[in-house]
């Protein structure tokens, strides 16, 4: 079952520790078939190295095991309440990668302060609230997926691809999980840079409104003309 996805999903998991996001097992991702309701997500504790497609497990969007001998990821809740809220995506990130993990620890947004943030992120990068003590007991991995839609009520989750969670760590997402990835990739970048540029100015003051629009339209906007046809 859905023997193509899970062979993405597994390929996108070994791309995070290939591009230095995760060590041990610190992060997962999950993709999903939209025609068929089914998610397919890396395993719980199991080391990137030793996956295989047949270790992937499927799950249904209430949470049920669909496929799969192995418990899937922790954080696999707070996965499917961004598939359920968030329609137009086909792939979550999870990390705790470190210069992304510091703002989310600082419970601060990243400030969009160039063009390469602008590139792709329309604008800061969100930071939840903490969760609430209640919130952690009863449910912590779905409230977790609640902060963060909760925290888009306002933004648009297409424009910004990504999200920190307070005293916790990033999440990103595409429109399929090699997307949300590279997504995973640029937000750990920005994140450094933003981080050095605040200490080497000591402000926040973010780009130019004309420059920002400038660089995220010629990528992402109706008339877009970046890259190839």
């Amino acid at each position: 079952m859905l023997e193509s996805l899970k062979e993405q999903v597994m390929l996108a998991n070994q791309e995070l520790q290939r591009q230095q996001l995760v060590i041990y097992t610190w992060g997962n991702v999950s993709g999903i078939d939209r025609a068929r309701g089914l998610v397919v997500i890396k395993p719980s504790g199991v080391a990137y190295e030793d996956l295989t497609p047949d270790k992937m497990v499927v799950l249904d969007l209430e949470g049920n095991v669909v496929e799969g001998s192995l418990r899937p990821s922790s954080d696999t809740p707070t996965h499917l309440e961004l598939y359920r809220q968030f329609p137009s995506i086909g792939g979550v990130v999870h990390t705790h990668s470190k210069w992304a993990t510091i703002w989310a620890q600082a419970g601060q947004g990243i400030p969009c302060r160039g063009t390469t943030h602008a590139d792709y992120f329309y604008g800061e990068i969100p930071c939840t609230r903490p969760l609430t003590e209640e919130e952690v007991e009863s449910g912590y991995e779905l409230n977790t997926g609640r902060v963060i839609v909760g925290r888009f009520q306002e933004m648009d989750y297409q424009a910004v691809p990504a999200v920190l969670v307070a005293e916790h760590g990033p999440f990103t997402w595409g429109k399929d999980c090699h997307e949300a990835v590279h997504n995973s990739v640029v937000l750990e970048q920005v994140a450094e840079m933003a981080f050095f540029t605040r200490l080497l100015t000591g402000h926040d003051r973010p780009i130019s409104g004309h420059v920002l629009e400038k660089h995220y339209q010629r990528k992402h906007g109706p008339a877009a003309y970046y890259g190839q046809n």
